[in-house]
């Protein structure tokens, strides 16, 4: 008894003193002892709201950007990058995404007096209803995304909780700071809204007729909450106070400041519902998925809304039954999605593109990729990442160009950012300067596919634990994916394949810190073995693909 107490002693000691670990504290910092000016001279410059500049300048003063062009003065106090084969860009935005803010609650049930345990048996218990949550108030540094994001050239992000109908309050946030607050572009950008039902029949809404029912109530409360409380304000005497509503009272405030309602549609039917929906809801509305948009895309056009296009393009899924055969139309719709940017282009459809659920920042210019070779112009695309997203969410005066007096964020590479070979060599945030190194790992080909689902086994000193690794391989042995076990999901920040060997990493809270944890080992066919290892502390695992085992089950 005493031994398994100091094992698990031993085991949370070491956790929390690596939590701490001076080495972590660093990681999300820029190099120390920079000046406050920078100037970046005779690169290559792509501002966006011009034609490019062939040996071009441009000068960073304090987090501002000072002066761009041919003939910029450079001061003599800048800190000089030469940027001779380098391209500038100004930073990617990522327009609908949850990097920056912790993990959602297990339950995104309502508040009300009759909804026990997130139960709910009518509208007036605000089912999966939490607008007042807000993404500038629970942005996060200690979000390892918001390293791999920046790594990748993202600077900013519009960040919203997930789960539930009405889940928060969407924020722009830059991907760099001392402290949460300096991530804080602007608040309160957006009002996302998701159309799934929040449990079964038995509790409200639990059909997609009582969802959009739930959610046309919510719209008509707020309205009379707005007007019923600027009438008593304006005369509270003989007049009945109105009763304060948390939802209604969040909302009506984001209404106020403009904020965007945000309305998921993905197929020409979803797009279409959507049109429908801002009219009759009558809420300046952006719809987002938007993949099926080369079937709509001049009925959106007509009507004027923006759309936010979900990158994570339709395909098979990892588990599907290899026997089955898709629809016709699912196949046209696996093969026509990458088009839809292009449709829009054409159709004169302001769009902005997001990750959805790309988790790997870099695998997302590679689904860029796949709409320019579909018929979208690089041109375009780039406006997708930078100045359509700012315009879409009101920032467009201070980010998406490089322009003087806008917030400095940058990227530079090494050659075209849509390239297959390009590399993010630098990062400006806020005028914060980021160095990109790439991670050290082998360069043999892998000998094998570790894509799929694995079944991982392991022992701590709380004992017996197992986990699913969800994983997907480059042609180049890259490793993407999730792990997924007792404490949650998470996403590999970085994996490599080589030969028979491989290396990934994913970061999860300990402790109330993140924390790397990093799988090595080798694999075979339907098997793998190795360590698992967070700073000082190390165990062994096994993994197997339950699929195989079942097999050899069977043939046994």
């Amino acid at each position: 008894m005493y031994a398994t107490f100091a094992r698990r002693y031993l085991f949370v000691s070491m956790l929390i003193a690596a939590c701490f670990a001076p080495p972590f504290a660093m990681r999300g910092a820029a190099q120390g002892g920079e000046p406050e000016c920078f100037a970046i001279r005779g690169a290559k410059i792509y501002p966006v709201s011009g034609p490019p500049l062939e040996n071009g300048t441009i000068v960073i003063t304090r987090g501002l950007i000072t002066a761009v062009g041919t003939n910029a003065t450079i001061p003599p106090e800048a800190w000089v990058i030469e940027g001779k084969g380098l391209i500038v860009y100004p930073g990617l935005i990522d327009s609908f995404a949850d990097v920056g803010l912790p993990a959602a609650p297990a339950s995104a049930g309502g508040e009300g007096p009759r909804a026990p345990q997130g139960v709910s048996r009518g509208p007036e218990d605000r089912p999966a209803t939490t607008p007042w949550r807000s993404a500038a108030d629970e942005a996060s540094l200690t979000d390892k995304r918001v390293e791999t994001w920046r790594g990748a050239g993202f600077t900013t992000v519009v960040s919203a909780q997930k789960g539930g109908i009405f889940p928060g309050q969407a924020a722009v946030l830059n991907l760099a700071g001392d402290r949460a607050g300096d991530m804080v572009v602007r608040a309160s950008v957006a009002v996302p809204v998701a159309l799934q039902p929040s449990g079964g029949l038995a509790n409200f809404p639990g059909s997609l007729m009582g969802v959009l029912s739930y959610v046309r109530q919510v719209w008509l409360d707020t309205d009379w909450y707005t007007k019923a409380v600027a009438i008593y304000e304006k005369n509270p005497r003989g007049v009945e106070r109105p009763a304060y509503d948390r939802t209604e009272a969040a909302l009506a405030e984001a209404l106020e400041e403009r904020a965007l309602v945000l309305i998921p549609a993905n197929t020409a039917l979803q797009l279409r519902r959507g049109l429908g929906l801002a009219d009759h809801w009558k809420v300046n509305a952006v719809l987002y998925g938007g993949q099926q948009g080369y079937e709509a895309a001049n009925e959106i056009a007509a009507k004027k809304l923006p759309v936010l296009v979900n990158l994570q393009w339709p395909e098979k899924p990892k588990d599907a039954d290899p026997d089955a055969e898709p629809s016709l139309r699912t196949l046209h719709f696996r093969d026509r999605a990458p088009s839809t940017p292009a449709a829009f282009a054409k159709a004169g459809v302001k769009f902005a593109f997001y990750s959805g659920g790309i988790s790997a920042p870099k695998e997302i210019l590679k689904a860029v990729k796949k709409s320019i070779d579909a018929g979208l112009s690089a041109d375009d695309a780039l406006r997708a990442l930078t100045l359509a997203p700012a315009q879409i969410f009101g920032v467009a005066d201070r980010l998406g160009t490089l322009e003087t007096g806008k917030i400095a964020n940058l990227v530079l590479t090494d050659g075209d950012l849509f390239a297959e070979k390009t590399k993010v060599k630098l990062v400006f945030v806020d005028g914060r300067k980021f160095e990109v190194r790439e991670p050290a790992r082998p360069s043999e080909p892998p000998k094998g596919d570790l894509s799929g689902k694995w079944k991982l086994s392991y022992t701590t000193p709380d004992g017996p634990e197992e986990a699913t690794a969800d994983l997907t391989m480059a042609s180049d042995g890259t490793l993407s994916g999730t792990v997924t076990g007792k404490r949650g999901t998470a996403t590999l920040t970085t994996g490599w394949v080589s030969v028979e060997k491989f290396s990934f990493t994913v970061n999860i809270l300990l402790q109330g810190e993140p924390f790397d944890v990093i799988f090595t080992g080798t694999f075979e066919k339907d098997s793998m073995k190795g360590t698992l290892a967070v700073p000082g502390f190390s165990i062994d695992f096994t993994g197997t693909k339950p699929g195989a085992q079942l097999t050899t089950r069977a043939e046994e």
